[in-house]
């Protein structure tokens, strides 16, 4: 490859970032407004629809990486976004304001995402994925989500930040032809996006040399992790620290049980032994983390700037590790 089909494949990479979050987003803009039209609660299209957007571009790249028999790459981006929300993302957003953390929902979160974490981690370690191992992670996304949706309803009666926000979120007075207009455009846009993001992250990899599995970890987990950097940030300035800290918490849940689930599912098999040890040790360490950070039994808990340091300190040197 040359230089300037290099520059072709960067150009492919980003505007497959680009029309990957864009579609995502008009695709659960119009199934949210399609849901509410046919009576659906806000409270649950909330918590299931607009909840599983963020990581709509990582299960479609992992879905694709999938299907073209690259189970390196989507285990990569489903390992790699991990660590990219919790140490770059909320590293950043801490850095820029401390989180100060009370709600309801994220302490039933919080420990939903170290188990599922640890589930994952017990499936990886052999160094193989199994279709079995890929059913039982897609069971316990709907499960989660079925879960979550069942205890809030039960207590809707107390006030939750993260809960409101989940009902803003959701679109209001969209005509079903308009709504289904979007959910047809982001149908056909989000394969294909994800299509040219894997294309131009693999043209980029063999130009450098570099496995399919860093690439996962770094360029596409980076890019797909934009929206949540994005809403963070949104968020703080808002003073929305739950909410902050919920778009982290809930797209790492989505992530292990809904991206990882992929390559199990649509490509069984062994993969690059680094991820069941270097990147796996990375995100089971940096999950723990978070919990310690997070977690408080009464009151409230903050989440301070030397916190968010030590968050982004690791983040830079897991890239170094990565590259050196």
């Amino acid at each position: 490859m040359t230089f300037p089909e290099l520059g072709s494949s960067f150009a492919i990479l980003l505007a497959g970032l680009v029309g990957l979050i864009w579609s995502a987003d008009k695709f659960v803009y119009g199934a949210a407004a399609v849901a509410r039209n046919f009576g659906l609660p806000p409270l649950i299209i909330g918590l299931t629809i607009v909840a599983m957007g963020s990581s709509a571009p990582e299960i479609m790249v992992a879905f694709t990486s999938a299907m073209d028999g690259n189970s390196n790459t989507a285990i990569g981006n489903a390992l790699g976004s991990n660590i990219t929300n919790i140490a770059l993302v909320l590293g950043i957003t801490v850095l820029l304001q401390p989180l100060v953390v009370h709600s309801q929902l994220l302490k039933r979160e919080l420990p939903i995402l170290l188990l599922v974490t640890l589930i994952a981690a017990y499936m990886l370690w052999d160094q193989t994925l199994t279709f079995t191992e890929g059913l039982v992670l897609i069971i316990l996304f709907f499960t989660t989500i079925g879960g979550l949706c069942w205890l809030t309803l039960r207590d809707k009666k107390h006030k939750d930040p993260l809960l409101e926000e989940a009902q803003e979120d959701v679109p209001e007075g969209v005509s079903n032809a308009m709504a289904a207009f979007w959910v047809i455009l982001g149908m056909v846009m989000l394969p294909v996006a994800s299509h040219y993001v894997v294309e131009g992250a693999s043209d980029i990899a063999r130009y450098f040399g570099l496995s399919e599995l860093i690439i996962g970890l770094t360029i596409i987990a980076i890019g797909t992790s934009l929206p949540e950097l994005a809403a963070s940030i949104a968020s703080i300035k808002n003073n929305e620290h739950d909410l902050a800290l919920g778009n982290v918490v809930g797209s790492n849940i989505f992530n292990i049980l809904a991206v990882l689930a992929m390559p199990a599912l649509f490509n069984p098999g062994g993969f690059d032994p680094e991820a069941a040890t270097r990147d796996l040790y990375m995100v089971v360490g940096l999950t723990a983390l978070l919990f310690l950070m997070s977690w408080h039994l009464f009151g409230k808990r903050k989440i301070t700037r030397l916190e968010g340091g030590i968050l982004f300190a690791i983040f830079i040197a897991y890239q170094f590790l990565l590259f050196g």
